[in-house]
């Protein structure tokens, strides 16, 4: 089933107020996204133990999101672990590191978010830590917050103003069909849109 927040969209979340995650993370397969709350852990640099952990113990339907420790570049998911998650009833996987295994992950269906693809593979021996507060993509990411990720990247929905962000979201994405409309008709954006655009300045040649 799919969440009701993958409707809205990142886009729509992150103008209602949501936390977006920095450039660069994606999903590592055409038309992956998932949303649901967090469960995290930080993983050392270049080593998953506690990655295994944590999707072995992640609730249904929660978003594994995964903390890295500075250092050389790995995959921290393949599709191995993926299969785990999915089998679980892991909504998704974040990670703030490398992936692998693409073409696996996505013929599995199974969807994660990452800055970098890495072939390289990781050692299994921790310790790392599963829980408590986590920062990626220049985010603080705490256990229970609301994670929804699609093409336009990530956005992170703190419990405590959750509901305020979908409602102001709800709200904007409820005026779009009748802007496309005008727009459609003929209107220009500036009209549209309210904008001055007598304030941008014009350049002879």
């Amino acid at each position: 089933m799919t969440h009701p927040l993958l409707d809205l969209g990142v886009a729509a979340l992150a103008d209602g107020g949501g936390l977006l995650l920095a450039p660069g993370f994606a999903p590592v397969w055409a038309g992956a996204a998932f949303a649901g709350p967090a469960a995290t852990v930080t993983c050392p640099a270049g080593d998953n133990l506690a990655l295994q952990v944590a999707v072995a113990e992640a609730p249904p339907g929660s978003v594994v999101v995964c903390a890295v420790e500075p250092g050389p570049p790995c995959g921290y998911v393949g599709d191995v672990l993926a299969t785990a998650a999915q089998v679980r009833g892991v909504a998704g996987i974040l990670v703030d590191g490398g992936v692998r295994d693409v073409a696996g992950l996505a013929t599995l269906g199974f969807p994660v978010v990452a800055p970098l693809l890495c072939a390289r593979g990781p050692s299994k021996s921790g310790p790392g830590e599963v829980g408590g507060p986590v920062e990626v993509g220049g985010v603080t990411v705490h256990p229970g917050d609301v994670v929804v990720a699609d093409v336009d990247g990530v956005v992170v929905l703190p419990v405590d103003g959750a509901s305020e962000v979908v409602e102001r979201a709800t709200a904007k994405a409820s005026r779009e069909p009748g802007l496309l409309e005008r727009i459609r008709g003929g209107g220009s954006t500036l009209d549209v849109l309210g904008l001055d655009g007598s304030v941008v300045r014009r350049r002879d040649g």
